[in-house]
């Protein structure tokens, strides 16, 4: 599909991989972005940034360069 930015909102996506190295992908990881993993896309600032999932039952806020980083089916 492509990167997490990119996902509609209202959609379920599922991560597929996680781009990046070191303190950026440890942080993703640590915000519970893994492989397998189900993200609901609640809404979108009107700029593009950031943007709201859900994710393992709480809600978060990514900036669009980090949702790049997240790609996405």
């Amino acid at each position: 599909m492509g990167t997490l930015r990119e996902a509609q909102v209202g959609s379920t996506v599922r991560v597929k991989k996680l781009n990046g190295e070191g303190a950026l992908k440890r942080r993703l990881m640590d915000m519970g972005f893994t492989n397998g993993c189900e993200v609901y896309v609640r809404k979108v600032a009107p700029l593009g940034d950031p943007v709201e999932v859900t994710i393992r039952g709480y809600e978060l806020s990514v900036r669009k360069d980090d949702a790049e980083n997240i790609e996405v089916e």
